[in-house]
């Protein structure tokens, strides 16, 4: 569940935004440890999709602060 669409997060307000940023750093933390230990087959992009929906959200986030 670590890929967010653009579209999602235009409909998200900041409230949910920031804490929908709070659990995919989370998730991140858990893929890097697992990446650590060996990794598995079954997570090969998921590590990929976290990151860059972490950018989306966090772009949208700082677009907003600007205006």
């Amino acid at each position: 569940m670590s890929h967010i669409k653009s579209r999602d997060i235009d409909q998200m307000n900041s409230d949910q935004r920031e804490r929908r940023l709070m659990e995919l750093r989370d998730e991140l933390m858990q893929l890097r440890a697992q990446q650590a230990l060996g990794g598995s087959a079954s997570n090969s992009g998921a590590y990929k999709q976290t990151r860059r929906s972490i950018a989306r959200l966090l772009t949208k986030i700082s677009q907003e602060n600007k205006e």
